[in-house]
């Protein structure tokens, strides 16, 4: 007997990383809905490439740091059932010095990755609980682990999301819901192109390579699965060796 059709929501859906955490997800047999911050039509062709394949997708746009907007926009998803799978892969850089750095800065880059965390995931936590079955997984990044130069904003909101995951993973583990954390390092995409030259990367990370979105994605995946349920309140790096 087939089991029922796991829906997916994917947070920052239509960057490198996102975009390829939905494809997987999407080959793995989910409903894949693609968020979007405000541009939809990024989103929409992921959702385009993802149905080219012969997979299941829909792509909506929210700013995941306003709570309302959040809301509105869980409400109307939650319309159409549950949510089974939750990926938080939302997050910006706005890079300076502490030293340097204005409160408008620090607080945009926390708001997005953990206060977004927060507005997309607890409307989901009850709906996901009467189920009996959920993955949510958070993506953080090394810089959670090891801090870097320039990033204590980015720093502290993914480190938070450390301590928010293993809290939630004890609320929700008896529900047959799994919490985890994914900890990238330097990854392939736009982003690193622009911070992290060959020669630097060469040199900070031990397998002398940035990684590769799909290997991301593959880690996610896993973790959405059941194979994973009683993998639970873990923080997972995927790193090349730098932490």
């Amino acid at each position: 007997m087939n089991r029922p059709v796991r829906r997916a929501l994917v947070t920052g859906g239509s960057g490198d990383l996102g975009g390829a955490i939905c494809r997987r997800l999407a080959a793995d047999g989910a409903s894949v809905i693609v968020h979007a911050n405000s541009n939809l039509a990024r989103a929409q062709e992921v959702v385009a490439a993802i149905i080219a394949d012969g997979g299941q997708a829909s792509a909506v746009a929210f700013d995941v740091a306003d709570a309302e907007a959040t809301s509105a926009a869980m409400e109307q998803l939650l319309a159409d059932g549950a949510i089974d799978i939750v990926v938080n892969n939302a997050g910006i850089h706005d890079d300076a010095p502490m030293a340097g750095m204005d409160r408008e800065r620090w607080t945009r880059v926390i708001d997005v990755s953990l206060h977004g965390f927060f507005n997309v995931t607890q409307p989901l936590l009850l709906p996901m609980a009467r189920k009996r079955w959920g993955r949510i997984v958070n993506v953080s990044s090394v810089a959670a682990v090891l801090g870097n130069r320039g990033q204590t904003n980015y720093a502290a909101a993914k480190a938070a999301l450390h301590g928010a995951s293993k809290s939630l993973a004890r609320e929700m583990a008896s529900r047959g819901i799994s919490v985890n954390v994914v900890a990238p390092g330097v990854i392939e995409g736009q982003m690193a192109a622009d911070a992290f030259p060959a020669e630097m990367i060469r040199q900070t990370v031990p397998a002398a390579r940035a990684g590769r979105p799909e290997e991301v994605a593959a880690l996610v995946a896993f973790l959405c699965s059941d194979a994973a349920g009683y993998i639970n309140g873990q923080v997972i790096g995927i790193n090349g060796g730098m932490a």
